[in-house]
């Protein structure tokens, strides 16, 4: 390296000490041009890398703001990547300033001194070098002159003195511009590095200011994010519990009709269509029942399509007669659809659905039910209605929740149940509810406490029994077997089979006796007709659990049946019960009479129109000959023979009209009996209190009651009776 510079003294004297120094200066030039040289390449590609690095940057930046445009539904997640791109844009320009600093600091100063000295310096070499040839060339000249040529000596001489001369000047010269560009290189280079190094400093003091401006954003991203962090795993922890349990209690490999939950359809799952123009073409389609309509499609990139547009005009039936298995049809008056199941089970699960939804749809259109009944018409309201307004009962399922026991399913304790069995008098969950139905209508009749219509004496039954007593009873001896009654997020299948250990086989019932299967039936049956001649539910639901046949005779008692007491004994809610658990209403005792002679005999106004409700033939005769009404005339029994007239017109008339007539019966008749049930079932002293002597006076035991159009009434009913 260069430690000094060229002495011009020496330059001028040109001595070996001179030359040598001189050479060693020129090689360190050219060393520093091939450094320099290397330092301006490795700027060139250091440069050409950043703005690679610049527009991969701005392209993964693009790629920020797309995803960020992807997650705007998630207000949190879209501000942080909106807020982080926008810092990172402002990072991209500063490292294009940086770029673009380091190209002027380095490329352009370093250029600059090469540009400005280097090629005068090659020029004044050359110069120098060939004029120190001359030099030499012009000493030899004059050393080789004769002293005898006078004249050749002097213009030797001259010759000598004016390239001497020439030549330093040149060396002066050259040795400046060396000297120069020494000085010069060393400000360059530490002005050239300065600029980088300060360029450096302005980009990442740009980056602080930045981040430092950030810093408050992040710190609450940081909150959002270990809050989100918490929240995410809860989240997975909440999938993963979902996974196991729609695995465990969904994933049998069984296809699943039940609708989602928030959704409008009944059923729902994957039918075989058969192609109505192919008879043999069967196209697998997504079916559905929602608002009275069979709704299809027959891919997700299809729109729904309805194939019956009213299911009231349609009637459902089982398809035995083609090959294929589990196979239904629906029928219109226009049109039929053979449709096919995966299994019979499902076949069993959609003609159920079909049934029920035409059935759910005749009743919204009917009337208004039993539940919110209208205001007693004077005729049967045993005097002058009260000027105040008429009393509405409150709904099915405010009745039927205030039984003992029924805020809860009966069978697995979910809260608020909307369904239940009116013959066992308890309340159950939506999914206990389907499982009584598959036990059958013997055992269980299932019924909405919110969508269907409910009689007055159903919803007594629920409160009277309930689901404590009718848990006290089918559940006696769970303890003893060991048994753990099922919760309501337990498994469906656990369910099942509890549900058919509790009520099929009646595992849990506590026996009355210990002795043999046929004495201990006896027993029952016996306790199931004195309870029912007393009108004790409860004892009659323990009969029936303990095995009482609810058809069975008692020998004892003449043949009757516990139906035959309940209408001796006048109580109408052990008529219902038993009514609604299978009870023969047409059978007879060794009299020949049956529960409508019972009633008509005892003057139970409110059994007989039950009875007959429940199709009681008012023209069987006891061994006396008698029919119900020639009882209820020879006992003075107004009401009943009104009844049993009224009902006996009513069958006429429909006879009459034939299969042109109208369907279903007179509304008079409908009226008339939809009134003393109402009577019967909320004030049945009213009916009690109306007889006529045979002679024909009326006995007016209380004036109030009855008057002028309950003696119509009885005028009316004398002159049928003839």
């Amino acid at each position: 390296m260069m430690d000094s510079l060229l002495d011009f003294e020496e330059c001028v004297t040109d001595s070996p000490d001179f030359r040598l120094k001189l050479e060693l200066f020129e090689a360190d030039v050219t060393a520093l041009e091939t450094q320099l040289d290397k330092v301006m390449k490795l700027c060139s590609k250091m440069v050409e890398a950043g703005q690679a690095y610049n527009a991969a940057n701005q392209l993964f930046l693009s790629g920020l703001a797309e995803l960020s445009m992807y997650q705007k539904k998630d207000s949190v997640v879209t501000n942080c990547l909106n807020q982080f791109n926008q810092g990172l844009q402002e990072m991209v320009s500063f490292h294009t300033m940086l770029f673009d600093q380091t190209q002027r600091a380095i490329s352009q100063q370093l250029t600059n001194l090469c540009t400005q000295f280097l090629p005068q310096l090659l020029e004044t070499r050359r110069e120098f070098v060939r004029i120190g040839e001359d030099l030499e060339t012009a000493a030899v000249k004059n050393a080789q002159v004769s002293r005898h040529k006078a004249g050749d000596a002097e213009r030797a001489s001259h010759l000598l003195l004016a390239t001497r001369k020439c030549y330093q000047h040149f060396a002066l010269d050259y040795c400046l511009q060396l000297n120069t560009f020494k000085t010069q290189q060393r400000i360059d280079i530490l002005n050239s590095v300065f600029s980088f190094v300060h360029a450096q400093f302005t980009f990442f003091h740009q980056g602080f200011d930045l981040l430092r401006d950030l810093e408050p954003t992040m710190k609450t991203m940081a909150a959002q994010l270990s809050q989100l962090s918490t929240d995410c795993a809860a989240k997975r922890k909440d999938l993963e519990n979902r996974h196991l349990l729609v695995q465990q209690r969904d994933a049998s490999g069984e296809p699943m009709v039940s609708p989602c939950s928030g959704s409008d359809e009944i059923i729902q799952g994957y039918l075989f269509k058969r192609s109505r123009r192919k008879s043999k073409t069967w196209k697998r389609c997504w079916f559905s029942i929602r608002d009275n309509q069979l709704i299809y499609r027959k891919s997700h990139k299809e729109e729904n399509m309805v194939l019956f547009e009213d299911l009231r005009l349609c009637a459902v039936k089982s398809l035995e007669n083609i090959d294929r298995r589990f196979c239904f049809e629906l029928l219109s008056v226009q049109k039929c659809c053979a449709l096919q199941a995966d299994s019979e089970q499902l076949k069993q699960a959609w003609l159920s659905a079909l049934q029920g939804s035409i059935d759910l749809a005749y009743r919204e259109r009917a009337e208004p039910q039993l539940t919110q009944p209208k205001e007693l018409p004077p005729l049967l309201s045993g005097g002058d209605p009260s000027p105040g307004p008429p009393t509405q009962r409150p709904p099915a399922l405010g009745v039927a929740l205030r039984g003992p026991g029924n805020q809860q399913c009966c069978d697995c304790g979910e809260e608020e149940p909307r369904w239940a069995s009116i013959n066992l008098g308890v309340t159950m969950c939506i999914e206990c509810s389907g499982i009584h139905r598959s036990l059958g209508v013997h055992l269980s009749k299932v019924r909405s406490l919110t969508l269907d219509s409910w009689e007055a004496e159903q919803l007594k039954l629920l409160c009277v029994l309930g689901n404590n007593v009718m848990n006290r009873i089918y559940e006696a001896r769970c303890s003893e077997e060991g048994r753990v009654k099922p919760r309501a997020d337990s498994l469906r299948a656990e369910k099942e089979t509890w549900i058919r250990e509790k009520y099929v086989e009646k595992r849990f019932v506590q026996n009355c006796h210990s002795d043999g299967a046929p004495h201990e039936k006896d027993n029952a049956g016996l306790c199931l007709y004195r309870a029912a001649l007393t009108g004790d539910l409860v004892a009659m639901a323990a009969a029936l659990a303990q095995g009482a046949e609810v058809n069975g005779s008692i020998s004892e008692e003449e043949g009757r049946t516990a139906l035959i007491g309940a209408a001796v004994g006048g109580s109408l809610l052990a008529c219902e019960f038993l009514l609604l658990n299978g009870a023969n209403v047409n059978h007879r005792d060794l009299r020949g009479q049956g529960a409508l002679h019972a009633a008509a005999t005892a003057g139970h106004t409110g059994q007989v129109c039950l009875l007959l409700k429940r199709g009681a033939n008012q023209y069987a005769a006891d061994e006396r000959g008698q029919d119900p009404l020639a009882i209820a005339v020879e006992t003075a029994h107004a009401d009943i023979v009104t009844l049993l007239r009224m009902a006996r017109m009513n069958e006429e008339m429909r006879d009459s009209e034939g299969v042109f007539g109208a369907v279903g019966d007179d509304e008079t008749f409908q009226d008339i009996f939809r009134d003393f049930s109402d009577m019967a079932s909320h004030d049945p002293e009213r009916l009690s209190r109306r007889q006529f002597s045979r002679g024909g006076d009326e006995e007016e035991q209380q004036e109030e009651v009855g008057g002028g159009e309950m003696l119509n009434s009885r005028h009316s009913v004398e002159k049928i009776s003839e």
